[in-house]
């Protein structure tokens, strides 16, 4: 191969690779979209958009995985329905994400069956850690999280 083969090979090379992030740049739905939580936008206050009231109510429960502190998954409070729980919803005994299950009024993890009590506490092992909770509230149709 000669300097002239090498040269082009290289700059093909670095228009390809550069061509994900210049799509992803220039998306309205990404770039405009304010019902499209940002990984990293938080409030002066420290809180975050995790996702709407409007899609907690439908579904019961709110998860997001691209917030700044990591995975968030948001529920009503079974003795407030005005106030929210917030947990990050990975189990420490082997890394799974759990589920909140109306049912059994726990979040439960698919892989061991540890269970948590809506607090986060262990309820079940094999986990023998709680959840990690976050600070929760609701602005307007917005539910927000803050790490404490």
């Amino acid at each position: 191969m000669n300097r002239r083969e090498f040269i082009s090979l290289v700059g093909v090379g670095c228009v390809v690779s550069s061509l994900p992030a210049t799509l992803t740049a220039c998306n309205p739905k990404v770039a405009d979209n304010p019902s499209v939580p940002s990984s990293s936008a938080a409030s002066s206050d420290g809180f975050q958009v995790v996702g709407t009231v409007t899609d907690l109510d439908k579904n019961g429960q709110l998860l997001n995985e691209k917030l700044a502190v990591g995975k968030v998954l948001v529920i009503r409070d079974m003795t407030n329905a005005g106030q929210l729980v917030a947990v990050n919803p990975t189990c420490n005994h082997a890394g799974c994400s759990v589920a909140w299950q109306p049912g059994e009024k726990a979040f439960v993890c698919p892989c061991h069956d540890s269970k948590f009590a809506s607090n986060g506490k262990v309820m079940q092992g094999p986990a023998d850690q709680p959840l990690v909770n976050y600070t929760a509230k609701i602005t307007g149709n917005q539910v927000l999280i803050k790490a404490v």
